[in-house]
């Protein structure tokens, strides 16, 4: 995600700068051409991140193999709208500078101030006017989606206003953006953004996000295997393409509700029968059980995700390691992986549990692994002070050997081992994860 974001961020600077390269500065004093600079990069770095965001928001599908899976494409769509609310925050000050300048350098050397006249100067007040508007309805909208506390179900009809939002800002970044920017490679890289980001605003504003990845279908079995756990059992219709195992789907019981997007529990047998085992995190997830019904309507959109059985090096020591509810994938590996056991690849599968006792998933895992000789099953049971740790992994580890570990779990449990793991392994390890999140 780092990469890509400074790779994106350096592109649109490079482009800037290759424009104020070629200025002539006149007589602006150099107080008040930082500041006019400043504006202009604050400002293409604010829309371009947030064109990006607007892309990315669109799931799509053709960037998930070169962004590493939906979910990490989530999180950079996450990240760079959260970039872009800092840039257009600072843009806004920098706005604002100008009577600090004033008072301290005077108005002497202020760039003039073109005067374009008619329609076109009415579009540019209108412009700013909006702009700034709407920067502070996209400052509001970034809170709220960090505040982890405000509920799911508000925070998802807000956030579809996020378009209308950015068409605002377009608006504003296309009147009030120097008109030597369009016969520049700045202006030619701005203008792209902007047509990319407004269609993914309409394809958004339109509902049309993910439509051809709908399927129809029907809930065939609901039950609670524990109090917090909830297990659906759906059959789509013919129209469904297929899964690999390890993959997520977005699943919508209720209009109002909107869809929510779960791990596909099960592998595919070719029967377009899904199984979601779901833990009550929310609101909704905790009356799921009590609200879902065998013979309702589903849909279901996906497949997506490339956490998934077969991207494994099997030339390297195979370590699986679930946290919590982020035992749903490796289910579905292990199911997937009874078809032909003998081919399964050695593996020593770790699973994290509050208490075994009560856990639903222990017996499950258990009884798919004593089908698969080659998988290693390692109950951790904290509640008995057994914690998984970088140290009781790296101890089994033979001198010079390479692993490979896939975690889903809990992010400050994952954070914790993958960086444990580095220090103890180095190079010899190579660490993938479910980043999963949709906030």
């Amino acid at each position: 995600m780092i990469p890509v974001l400074s790779a994106f961020i350096g592109i649109l600077a490079l482009a800037w700068g290759l424009n104020v390269a070629a200025l002539d500065g006149g007589t602006a004093s150099l107080p008040w051409l930082v500041r006019e600079q400043g504006l202009y990069l604050s400002g293409l770095l604010a829309i371009g991140l947030m064109s990006l965001a607007m892309v990315l928001a669109t799931r799509p599908t053709m960037l998930e193999r070169p962004l590493g899976g939906m979910d990490r494409i989530f999180r950079l769509h996450k990240w760079a709208g959260i970039l872009a609310a800092v840039f257009a925050a600072l843009h806004w000050l920098v706005e604002m500078s100008d009577d600090v300048i004033k008072s301290i350098y005077g108005r002497t050397g202020r760039p003039a101030h073109d005067e374009f006249g008619g329609l076109y100067e009415l579009l540019r007040d209108a412009g700013e006017e909006v702009g700034e508007f709407a920067i502070y309805l996209v400052l509001a909208m970034v809170v709220l989606s960090l505040w982890k506390r405000f509920p799911y179900k508000f925070w998802r009809h807000l956030h579809r206003a996020m378009p209308v939002f950015y068409l605002l800002l377009a608006f504003h970044a296309t009147v009030l953006a120097p008109p030597s920017y369009w016969t520049q490679p700045v202006g030619v890289l701005l203008a792209l953004l902007l047509a990319g980001g407004t269609v993914a605003s309409l394809i958004a504003l339109t509902g049309r996000i993910g439509r051809h990845r709908k399927v129809q279908g029907v809930v065939t079995a609901v039950s609670s295997p524990a109090p917090d756990v909830t297990e659906i059992v759906c059959r789509l219709d013919d129209a469904w393409p297929g899964h690999q195992a390890g993959q997520f789907a977005f699943i919508g019981f209720e209009r109002f509700e909107g869809a929510h997007p779960f791990t596909i529990a099960s592998a595919d047998h070719g029967n377009r029968s899904l199984t979601f085992q779901i833990k009550a995190l929310g609101d909704y997830t905790r009356q799921l059980a009590s609200r879902v019904a065998v013979g309702q309507a589903v849909t279901v959109e996906g497949p997506y995700g490339r956490f998934v059985l077969g991207r494994q090096d099997h030339t390297t020591r195979q370590i699986w390691i679930a946290g919590g509810i982020g035992v749903t994938p490796f289910l579905a590996w292990l199911d997937a992986l009874r078809a032909a056991p003998a081919a399964a690849p050695p593996v020593e599968l770790h699973y994290s549990t509050r208490r075994a006792a009560q856990d639903p998933f222990v017996e499950r895992l258990r009884s798919l692994c004593a089908e698969l000789p080659s998988v290693r099953l390692h109950i951790h049971d904290r509640a008995a002070g057994d914690d998984l740790t970088p140290e009781r992994l790296a101890a089994t580890a033979t001198t010079g050997q390479r692993a490979e570990v896939w975690f889903c779990g809990p992010r400050g449990f994952g954070d914790q081992l993958k960086a444990g793991l580095a220090r103890l392994w180095g190079r010899r390890l190579r660490f993938r994860r479910e980043a999963f999140e949709m906030r």
